[in-house]
């Protein structure tokens, strides 16, 4: 089931994003630290009603951020659609073990349907430029890859922006 996350689930969340963490940096894919993704974030995405976990048997499995919110990082990309009416994907994560069951797919599922069903033109993200797991993912899913923005307190690899018009 995927549904909104609650506040007090925060802790739970971030014990995914750090096992994430270290799952890739185990890899040589130095995506996330100690920097990002944090608590404050993810207590603004609570606050907005755009944090997502999927769960099962009460377990939560795996997060997405789906917002409108345009971050001003993305500001300079040469993206496909005009802005206004786009959904941003971040911070999608699976818990390793239970990686490679689908999870993500049913994440990104259902954000997609969820911008379609509020009129979004296009859904756009971002993903590290050393992430070829990841990269391979959203092209698979139809995903255009088009300029790079860097994120200097996790990085200084750039990340490559993605976007799907629906």
């Amino acid at each position: 089931m995927i549904r909104r996350a609650k506040i007090l689930e925060i802790p739970e969340i971030l014990c995914i994003t750090e096992a994430c963490a270290r799952h890739m940096a185990q890899r040589g894919i130095d995506q996330w630290n100690e920097n990002y993704p944090n608590r404050a974030a993810f207590e603004k995405d609570v606050e907005r009603g755009e944090l997502f976990v999927i769960e099962e048997s009460g377990r939560i499995l795996g997060t997405v951020v789906i917002s409108g919110i345009r971050d001003l990082e993305y500001e300079d990309v040469s993206w496909l659609t005009p802005h206004g009416n786009n959904i941003y994907i971040h911070r999608l994560a699976v818990a390793p073990e239970y990686q490679g069951r689908g999870y993500a797919r049913q994440l990104m599922d259902y954000a997609e349907s969820l911008a379609r069903e509020h009129g979004a033109i296009s859904v756009r993200l971002d993903t590290f430029s050393q992430n070829k797991r990841n990269q391979q993912f959203y092209e698979q899913r139809g995903y255009k890859r088009l300029g790079n923005i860097y994120f200097p307190l996790q990085s200084v690899h750039p990340f490559h922006c993605y976007e799907l018009i629906l």
